[in-house]
């Protein structure tokens, strides 16, 4: 058994070996890579991405980002495509084909079929010189030294340098394409990163109650609007106009400063400088404010009109913290 000392280095230069494998791919941005950037944004059709083995599950990933920032693709199984899969392609489609070697049987067998077709073939490839480099239009290298793997056999190096110049192009692309924030919420409208980008403060507030008491109410009057609505705040207007906020902690203040609390009013206790948000902004806004001010409620507001409270528990059963 290693020694915890032995373990950690083991993983250090693991990582090491892949970061050089990263940092490397930067020498070899060339023009095919920007050729293909140009050749993919005046695509009619989808990107299909192809490989075997690890390379298929980087391929994967591939196909899962294009999709997520705007470029259509497809995943496409080497050993399945000769057995039908073909027919996925389409005569406008461009084709990737990932492998380390570029001499695999299965891709050796597969190249001919593709050239066929006669769409557009790219090699993401670790052997320049091998056959699926030399078939392709275009070749983008993710030639490694050396696989982290310590006999330099298992793919690790060659998988990360695949995954790197694959998030490389989607990122080209995105930026081509001026794919915004809100195009990428279209593509995500579900889990924690989708409500980010598109759930508003609306969605959230309109479904609780809208407390609010004059600035004359008594004490016993603000402290069953709070506990009736549950949001550990009430808002105090006067003349239909936010004057104040009251919440638990001056709740808990009152109580603390005054022995006597008789004759005392909203105004007596109330905060005078309330944070609001417009119930148009993003909930995640709200959250940034909350934390900016380390408050627990804002004040809702439609244009300059009192419109309910949220709270961040409300965030917090959507998941977005």
């Amino acid at each position: 058994m290693k020694s915890n000392i032995d373990i950690k280095n083991i993983a250090i230069q693991a990582i090491q070996e892949e970061a050089k494998a990263v940092a490397d791919l930067s020498q070899r941005i060339d023009d095919d890579f920007v050729n293909v950037v140009k050749h993919i944004i005046n695509l009619q059709g989808r990107v299909i991405v192809t490989g075997i083995g690890k390379s298929a599950i980087i391929a994967q990933k591939i196909v899962a980002t294009m999709n997520s920032t705007g470029t259509p693709s497809i995943f496409m199984h080497a050993a399945d495509a000769i057995h039908g899969d073909l027919g996925i392609i389409q005569n406008q489609d461009l084709i990737i084909a990932i492998s380390k070697s570029g001499t695999t049987p299965e891709i050796k067998v597969l190249v001919p079929f593709l050239k066929q077709t006669g769409n557009t073939l790219v090699a993401l490839v670790g052997n320049i010189n091998s056959y699926l480099a030399e078939q392709a239009d275009y070749v983008l290298d993710t030639t490694v030294e050396k696989e982290a793997c310590p006999n330099n056999l298992a793919p690790t190096s060659s998988t990360t340098a695949q995954l790197a110049m694959g998030d490389a192009l989607a990122v080209c692309l995105q930026e081509c394409r001026d794919f915004s924030d809100q195009d990428f919420a279209k593509y995500h409208p579900g889990g924690a990163l989708g409500k980010k980008l598109y759930l508003k403060v609306a969605d959230l507030s309109d479904q609780n109650e809208k407390p609010k008491i004059p600035s004359n109410a008594t004490i016993r009057e603000i402290i069953l609007t709070i506990t009736q609505n549950r949001l550990g705040a009430v808002a105090v207007l006067q003349d239909e106009k936010i004057v104040g906020i009251i919440t638990d902690g001056d709740i808990r203040r009152m109580l603390e400063n005054h022995e006597d609390l008789t004759g005392l009013t909203a105004s007596d206790i109330m905060g005078t400088h309330p944070k609001t948000i417009d119930k148009s902004e993003l909930a995640v806004n709200a959250l940034h404010m909350m934390r900016q001010n380390n408050v627990s409620q804002l004040i809702v507001l439609q244009g300059n009109k009192y419109d309910g409270i949220i709270h961040i528990q409300d965030l917090l059963k959507e998941g977005i913290i």
